[in-house]
């Protein structure tokens, strides 16, 4: 065989994991951008020691050894990503301020279809969609890094303790341990509970009808009664986040008055219903991307609106069009 038929090959055995690799990263790095680069970073290392793995596990754990390193080693710097919940109180939409943090701060929305590898079990498809979640890629980040690691492969991707051990370069009474640390931690984050929508059931896709509608329309009747009496409104990168309908409507009809005729476009973000949010162009024609908008539901009320505001870095993740037509379709 040529050198470069081998080439070929390892290229294409190591290209097989990277979704499912890149899956691990965002969990351990709450970034959908440094999860690519650790996964890169992973390929690059790989490829270049290839001659040193001698099979003793298989070429998916060696993956695996070398992502937890390169993930352990960015985590080195001491960087935890937050949602805005995490870092200040709810405020009263007659005190809010919009006060910019720096790009690190924030947990990074992610497309399913980067990080949820294709596998037949719909049992399995539904654990791997519930452990992206916004909410719970942010109870992962209260974790020491280790400890994230070990959860991580033993609840999520179904690891045994003997595996982790040795991945870890540690003992399985070590691993059992910081598991039930991490699990200690996670129950007192209480992640927020978020229906299973994918697929969406008839009841989902009506609730979504309702709120593109409503949010089109800027019907607050409408939109109130679609909203969990408990419902956040988040906007990274601002810190500012509010709770409750009556704040929500609030903003909305102060501030945030100038989405008035703003137009939705459906897409999925971490197992979750989100939209593309166009905003109206100020040259009058057509319109321009505003945020990424996050939907979070639970029995059958939205209880979260995550919009995510740097638009130059998540429309192109995304896929999503640069501009709307002024009858809102993609703009030529």
């Amino acid at each position: 065989m040529s050198d470069l038929a081998t080439t070929e090959d390892l290229d294409a055995r190591l290209e097989k994991h990277r979704t499912e690799l890149t899956g691990y990263c965002y969990r351990m790095l709450g970034s959908a951008f440094e999860a690519e680069d650790a996964v890169q970073d992973t390929m690059v290392r790989a490829w270049r020691s290839f001659e040193k793995f001698e099979g003793r596990s298989s070429l998916r754990s060696w993956l695996y050894r070398i992502a937890t390193n390169v993930c352990l080693d960015m985590l080195n710097a001491g960087n935890r990503r937050a949602r805005p919940m995490d870092l200040t109180e709810a405020t009263p939409v007659s005190q809010a301020k919009l006060n910019s943090r720096p790009e690190v701060t924030w947990l990074e929305p992610v497309p399913d279809g980067r990080v949820l590898p294709s596998v037949v079990d719909p049992a399995e498809t539904a654990v791997e969609r519930e452990t992206i979640r916004l909410a719970f890629v942010a109870a992962l980040q209260h974790l020491p890094p280790k400890q994230r690691a070990v959860l991580i492969l033993r609840e999520v991707l179904a690891w045994k303790a003997s595996e982790v051990a040795e991945l870890l370069g540690t003992t399985v009474a070590s691993v059992n341990s910081a598991l039930q640390r991490a699990r200690a931690t996670i129950a007192e984050s209480e992640p927020a509970s978020t229906d299973a929508a994918d697929p969406l059931d008839e009841e989902q896709k009506e609730l979504l009808e309702r709120y593109v509608a409503a949010f089109e329309g800027y019907d607050m009747k409408a939109l109130t009664a679609l909203l969990h009496e408990d419902a956040t409104l988040s906007m990274p990168p601002y810190d500012l986040w509010l709770r409750g309908h009556e704040n929500i409507v609030g903003w909305m009809l102060g501030v945030g008055e100038v989405c008035r005729g703003s137009r939705l476009v459906p897409t999925v973000a971490n197992g979750t219903p989100a939209f593309a949010h166009y905003h109206p162009s100020p040259d009058g024609d057509g319109y321009t991307p505003w945020a990424l908008m996050v939907i979070e539901i639970e029995e059958g009320r939205i209880t979260g609106i995550n919009s995510f505001l740097d638009t130059e870095r998540w429309f192109p993740l995304f896929d999503l069009p640069a501009r709307l037509d002024k009858d809102g379709k993609e703009a030529g």
